[in-house]
């Protein structure tokens, strides 16, 4: 089954590749065969763009002529109780006093919800024409506001997935961090946020952020404040074999941290999002570290202390953001670390995602990641690349690839199963308009290759060569963009198993 799996592997990538291609190509079948006439008829509302979510009640079917202009008279919000009316008014790609084509106004809904979906505010929302009088129309947006406050105990693993810690950490509870976690979000309204963590366990460290999106009269400029601190007594002083080498002393840190950091953020249109920051890094560690690994830090060093300025551009338009289906994003990022020779990095780094609808419910995603450290000479600490975060490959999350360049490309054909509805209960439903709390419930293929370069490879193996592996999936998607990954992959080194991932999305 193994071998089969193995030979099977390349083939999804040609099957994946050849789709996406078509898919790019050929124009959309329904655009072609949809009449004018069953155009100029369409409904002037919509449901809301995430189908796990209740059909609108009241839908009024307007006759409107094929060519004709409605002129958006008024925009109404209702169910905001907290949230303020120019955050919702902000992501809504019309104005009352102009005038569009039907199939347009359509379009436009559409994006609404979707866009408003896309803040997180709301378990949520339709948008639907209310009121007509001659060619005037008037636009209801009804919401339901999610909870904002969200203070629970924190209990969190340290290792980079599941399977790694119940597998080569043996579930050992040294390595879980446990504590207390803040989390208040809409503090005023304005979609502002505020997150404080204390946590101890594996890591001793307290952390508090605050951001708000929009602090100008034209919403277009932001801010995010951020200070984090903390001492632990374990560290990852090295790579071998491609896993991570850990240290640990009962009686010593093996590491003290600390980082502030300022970021201006400038959105001028629905979409696109420009950040520039400035963070403070500070880092220690024991002399016992260095003598293990006296590449950690450059030239032995046992402390390291630099700023660092970033850029980062990212263009979002997917139905949604925590799961998207359809759609496509792009983020591209520069930083530009240190300034003696000891802490110096230039890096680039950008992914771009795209989906599309293949079927009635078949979607076809691709997404690429590519990344480069110039000079390509840097410490230990500066040559994680694969394997840390979201940045992975799958079917291969027990190792991990350090380097200063590299990448990888993914492709899934993903099925939308079933969508499950909870009943909450009645208290639940009085305050919060929430009747169920929906699980959909997905199945995917998918394939990945990748590739790092690193001029210091040491006892590795993974660098320098290309990299693949493939297989299936069930995804489970619930209330509060909870998300959960159940992948079972084949690699090229003849492995394979059962991997957990949670809340991994573009």
């Amino acid at each position: 089954m193994l071998n089969f799996a193995l030979a099977v592997i390349p083939a999804i990538h040609r099957l994946l590749l050849l789709s996406l291609w078509l898919c790019a190509v050929l124009p959309s079948k329904a655009q072609q065969d949809m009449p004018a006439v069953e155009q100029a008829l369409l409904p002037m509302l919509r449901d809301s763009v995430r189908p796990d979510l209740p059909l609108s009640q009241g839908v009024e079917m307007v006759m409107v002529p094929a060519g004709a202009k409605l002129l958006v008279a008024s925009i109404t919000i209702n169910g905001n109780k907290k949230t303020k009316a120019a955050i919702i008014a902000r992501e809504i790609p019309f104005v009352p006093g102009q005038s569009y084509g039907l199939q347009e106004l359509a379009s436009l809904f559409e994006t609404a919800q979707q866009q408003l979906m896309n803040t997180t505010l709301f378990h949520s929302v339709t948008v639907t024409a209310g009121r007509f009088d001659g060619n005037c129309v008037e636009v209801v947006v009804q919401v339901v506001e999610r909870w904002y406050i969200f203070p629970f105990p924190y209990f969190k693993l340290i290792d980079r997935n599941f399977n790694q810690w119940l597998i080569d950490q043996r579930a050992s509870l040294r390595r879980v961090n446990f504590g207390t976690k803040l989390l208040y979000n809409n503090v005023s309204g304005h979609n502002d946020k505020i997150r404080v963590w204390l946590f101890t366990g594996y890591t001793q460290q307290a952390s508090i952020s605050y951001e708000r999106p929009y602090f100008d009269k034209k919403l277009r400029w932001g801010y995010r404040l951020s200070m984090n601190t903390g001492k632990a007594r374990e560290i990852n002083y090295n790579t071998i074999d491609d896993k991570q080498m850990f240290w640990r002393s009962d009686n010593l840190y093996a590491r003290q941290f600390s980082n502030a950091s300022a970021e201006l953020t400038y959105r001028k249109k629905l979409f696109s999002r420009h950040q520039i920051g400035l963070t403070y890094f500070s880092e220690q560690i024991l002399d016992t570290i260095v003598r293990m690994n006296s590449d950690y830090f450059s030239n032995g060093s046992t402390r390291v202390r630099f700023p660092e300025f970033s850029y980062r551009f990212s263009y979002q338009n997917v139905d949604y953001i925590p799961y998207p289906l359809i759609g496509r994003a792009y983020r591209v990022r520069f930083s530009k670390g240190g300034w003696s020779k000891e802490t110096r990095v230039w890096q680039l780094h950008g992914e771009a995602f795209r989906s599309w609808q293949v079927g009635a419910d078949y979607f076809l995603s691709m997404q690429a990641y590519a990344g480069i450290k110039l000079p390509f000479t840097q410490p230990f600490f500066n040559r994680r690349f694969l394997g840390y975060g979201d940045i992975f490959l799958r079917g291969y999350e027990y190792y991990v690839i350090d380097g200063v360049a590299g990448g990888y490309l993914r492709a899934s054909l993903t099925r939308e199963l079933a969508t499950l509805r909870v009943p909450v209960p009645e208290l639940i439903r009085r305050k919060k308009g929430l009747s169920n709390v929906p699980i959909r419930i997905f199945a995917r293929v998918f394939a990945n290759s990748g590739y790092v370069h690193n001029p210091q490879p040491g006892l590795n193996q993974l660098n320098n060569r290309p990299l693949h592996a493939g297989g299936v999936g069930i995804d489970l998607l619930s209330l509060y963009d909870i998300t959960f990954r159940f992948e079972y992959s084949f690699n090229q080194l003849g492995q394979n198993g059962l991997f957990l991932h949670r809340n991994i999305s573009f």
